[in-house]
């Protein structure tokens, strides 16, 4: 995957805003550093979340915060890659019969597990209606239990201000614990208070969410290509030429993005590439 660069921007934008108004607000920039604020947060939110979910679930959400300034895999703009694979698929199902496809298949070494399930079902013999509700089942599937860290980063990002309020009540009750005796721990008991808010909010905000969109994000343009992918295995099966093939799944496609590549000439390329 390569990185996107709106997203580092947009994070380094973020922070920058944080630390330009503390460096121009104060010089004792360590007063915003609380070990024990930060522990009851971060702490906190991931004890939650593996008392919650199981724990390869999260382990995947932590990984997905890295992931949060990657460029998604499958997007809209790059639709047309797939549809041009599936106008090569008609063309050597047209010219060789399902069994050139299931060759095809295996020669190329497609790794994408929803596209060698979806192919596996069209040289199985099964009927176009049948691909479809396997397919979709399959999609749906697939869906469901990729979107489950995004969930658990949201729940983080909802656990992560309480534990901020957590922080807060516990260095009220140091502070006011040190009225009696010793009022140096006055200080200490407020930063911890006042800071695991900060910590609570800047992570919920600042990583929990942002990286929860956009693993939704991912998986929203997976699911959508797809279904695309669903369609025109399902032609492929009712035997549809290439052209209906390109004229049906065009449909899926941005408008400036329909026109990159014309179904005729894949198909004659394919051809040639045979010959």
């Amino acid at each position: 995957m390569k990185f996107s660069i709106a997203s580092i921007v947009g994070a380094a934008f973020g922070f920058l805003l944080v630390l330009g108004a503390i460096v121009m607000g104060t010089k004792n920039y360590l007063a915003f550093l609380s070990i024990e604020g930060f522990m009851i947060v971060v702490g906190g939110s991931f004890a939650v979340a593996f008392m919650s979910f199981q724990a390869n679930h999260v382990i995947e959400a932590m990984r997905g915060v890295g992931l949060m300034f990657k460029q998604a895999s499958a997007t809209h703009e790059n639709l047309h890659n797939n549809l041009k694979d599936i106008i090569s698929w008609a063309s050597v199902v047209k010219e060789k019969g399902m069994r050139g496809l299931e060759s095809e298949a295996d020669s190329a070494g497609i790794n994408d597990p929803f596209v060698k399930y979806g192919l596996n079902m069209v040289v199985s013999n099964y009927q176009p209606e049948e691909i479809r509700t396997m397919m979709e089942t399959a999609a749906d599937g697939f869906y469901e239990r990729d979107t489950i860290p995004a969930r658990v980063l949201m729940a983080m990002a909802g656990h992560a201000p309480a534990f901020g309020m957590v922080g807060t009540l516990v260095g009220m009750v140091i502070m006011l614990g040190s009225f009696k005796d010793d009022m140096s721990g006055v200080g200490s008991g407020l930063s911890v208070s006042l800071l695991a808010t900060l910590y609570g909010v800047l992570t919920a905000r600042m990583v929990y969410i942002p990286a929860a969109v956009k693993m939704m994000q991912k998986q929203d343009g997976l699911r959508f290509r797809n279904h695309l992918i669903t369609e025109g295995l399902v032609m492929l099966v009712a035997g549809k030429p290439p052209r209906h093939i390109q004229d049906r799944l065009n449909s899926f496609l941005r408008p400036e993005s329909q026109s990159e590549f014309d179904a005729g000439a894949v198909a004659e390329e394919k051809v040639s590439e045979d010959e």
